[in-house]
């Protein structure tokens, strides 16, 4: 197991550290949410961390394989539900640099989609993904 650790700053910000390494992310609320916006706030987080697990999975498959995906590159756009707050919505658009007729793009699907944290997702979460491929 990874140890993390949290601490609170106060006026809605947080700095977490990653132990192991001790690389440090701070946090602040949303604007909409009574914060500053002045950093990630901890859901842009959750969906940021989405993606970036489903690139980890396609570069590990990448590395087995031989196949460069340097430069590629995910936008992700979160949507909220008001009536419970919470995260309703990550939409994903992933930026390939492979041709759209490459024989791994089965297998790179198949990593997004069986990443970890694609699978931690509850069920309610609508994950519409895009590919764009290199023409």
């Amino acid at each position: 197991m990874v140890k993390c650790s949290l601490m609170y700053e106060g006026g809605l910000h947080c700095t977490l550290r990653h132990e192991p390494s001790g690389a440090c992310v701070s946090t602040d609320a949303p604007i909409d949410n009574h914060g500053k916006g002045e950093s990630f706030s901890p859901t842009d987080l959750m969906c940021s961390a989405t993606a970036a697990c489903m690139c980890t999975i396609m570069g590990i498959y990448a590395q087995e394989h031989g196949v460069d995906l340097e430069g590629m590159r995910v936008e992700v756009l979160k949507g909220m539900n008001e009536n419970p707050r919470r995260i309703a919505r990550i939409a994903i658009d992933i930026y390939v640099p492979l041709p759209e007729d490459t024989p791994h793009r089965a297998a790179l699907s198949d990593c997004v989609m069986g990443s970890p944290a694609m699978r931690s997702l509850h069920p309610d979460i609508e994950v519409p993904i895009a590919w764009h491929w290199k023409n």
